[in-house]
């Protein structure tokens, strides 16, 4: 049995998602980032970060999402792409962390730090437009429908995330490739499943969060 520490929203929802598109039986644990169950004991021990996602399987406890990802998809030689396709994969899989981490800062901007007086105006527009030109770089090297030629993988599981909680701070006006990716993504009964599962929003509460526009001066 694998047993998942989630929390609703987070980057573990790829794992979540992950898990139910390989059919791997789970148990799944909720915790929230608004209270103090990450960073004590009994997670602390799994996670030492206070991070989601941790796994515990084979007797072991993982942490990091695209360790997980690939683990996983190894272990069940599912959702590779093909042999050729591997250099990709792995960029892919990897990449995702490109997006993510944009999508962090601005999370940090305008929902962790509750004070006007904490947020950087600058920062948050700033990290806006650099999120676009990333999700813009996913749109221009996407290989036809899915991020791989040989069709839907676990990159498309990796990247994507970054992009559904991306187009709460980007509009996507100016990517069609993208938003035309994530309406095929959202017909897979996986996927459909995993969103039941990962239950009432915690993190994004609103639809859209714009960045603050720019003063002008003179």
């Amino acid at each position: 049995m694998i047993r998942l520490h989630h929390v609703p929203q987070a980057r573990s929802f790829r794992v979540l998602w992950l898990l139910e598109e390989l059919g791997l039986p789970y148990e799944l644990v909720l915790h929230s980032f608004f209270d103090k169950s990450l960073r004590s004991d009994p997670f602390a021990s799994l996670s030492p970060a206070g991070r989601v996602p941790a796994i515990e399987i084979d007797g072991r406890s993982m942490i990091e999402s695209g360790a997980i990802v690939q683990y996983l998809c190894e272990r069940k030689g599912r959702l590779l792409g093909v042999p050729e396709e591997r250099p990709e994969w792995l960029e892919w899989i990897h990449f995702a962390e490109t997006v993510a981490v944009h999508v962090a800062n601005l999370t940090q901007q305008h929902i962790v730090l509750r004070e006007d007086w904490m947020r950087s105006p600058t920062l948050m527009r700033l990290e806006a437009k650099r999120l676009e030109r990333t999700l813009k770089a996913v749109e221009t090297r996407m290989a036809g429908d899915y991020l791989l030629g040989s069709g839907f993988s676990a990159a498309d599981i990796a990247v994507s995330y970054g992009a559904m909680i991306g187009r709460r701070f980007v509009p996507f006006d100016a990517l069609p490739g993208i938003e035309n990716w994530l309406l095929r993504l959202a017909d897979r009964p996986a996927l459909q499943r995993a969103l039941e599962k990962d239950g009432p929003a915690q993190i994004y509460l609103r639809e859209f969060y714009p960045a603050p526009e720019e003063e002008k001066h003179g």
